[in-house]
């Protein structure tokens, strides 16, 4: 039976995250039922990973199997016209049935974004946090450079999250700013915890208004503790850019 890989963009606002669940609509439900519709027999998707309800994606990844033998185009095009206008097939192939796209992942860019103005953009409500006052980036930047690398990243998860190991790697963490005021953080890594990127960024971010000292993410990732950390930034500003392989 062939595996098909999905490389999948979508808008997360009117979902309750990608994977489904008896309460709510999800990317995933979506997904599966326009393949339903296309394939005419009822698909499993399995994914890189999961996002969290309001959370978007430009790279999200998932492979499913079907007995049926159809062109690439038929998973893009095809299946392009069966979903809502808010998720997209960006591209389908083939793969070998031994693709696992969470286990096979080399690591993950994820970009959260930040309108930092003093007027709100309604265009930008559902892509953007905003924060009125100015953040310190230079702060901010001092901050991030103790997230790099290899830490038990405890202080930084959900509560509810099932990781066995809270030990991650950050490959990369980079602040830019343009000049109509939007801040972009790129974060890099081999894994994320739930809700891990979120934490991270609200941790930033207070660094950035100045309730919190740039050597706080020194003290976050020896100590450990939740309670101690940033507040989780809200979901909207958060893009899953690129699974690497």
């Amino acid at each position: 039976m062939p595996s098909i890989k999905l490389i999948i963009e979508y808008d997360g606002t009117a979902y309750c995250g990608w994977q489904s669940q008896p309460n709510g609509l999800t990317i995933q439900e979506v997904l599966e039922g326009g393949l339903l519709k296309l394939l005419g027999e009822p698909v499993r998707l399995r994914s890189s990973g999961r996002t969290d309800a309001g959370v978007h994606a430009r790279g999200m990844v998932a492979v499913f199997t079907t007995t049926r033998s159809l062109p690439a185009a038929a998973y893009s095009h095809g299946l392009n016209n069966l979903i809502p206008p808010d998720i997209a097939i960006q591209s389908a192939q083939e793969v070998p049935d031994s693709f696992n796209p969470r286990a096979d992942a080399r690591g993950k860019l994820y970009r959260y974004t930040i309108l930092n103005s003093p007027v709100r953009s309604p265009l930008r409500r559902f892509t953007s946090w905003l924060i009125k006052e100015e953040l310190n980036l230079a702060a901010m930047r001092e901050a991030a450079g103790a997230f790099i690398g290899e830490h038990d990243f405890r202080a930084f998860q959900a509560a509810n999250c099932a990781a066995k190991s809270t030990q991650r790697t950050i490959t990369g963490l980079d602040i830019t700013a343009t000049p109509d005021g939007f801040i972009s953080i790129d974060v890099r890594g081999t894994g994320f915890l739930r809700n891990m990127v979120r934490i991270m960024v609200g941790t930033l971010v207070a660094v950035g208004r100045g309730r919190m000292e740039p050597g706080i993410v020194v003290q976050l990732l020896a100590q450990g503790d939740r309670s101690c950390s940033g507040a989780t930034a809200p979901p909207q500003g958060l893009c899953l850019v690129e699974v690497y392989y």
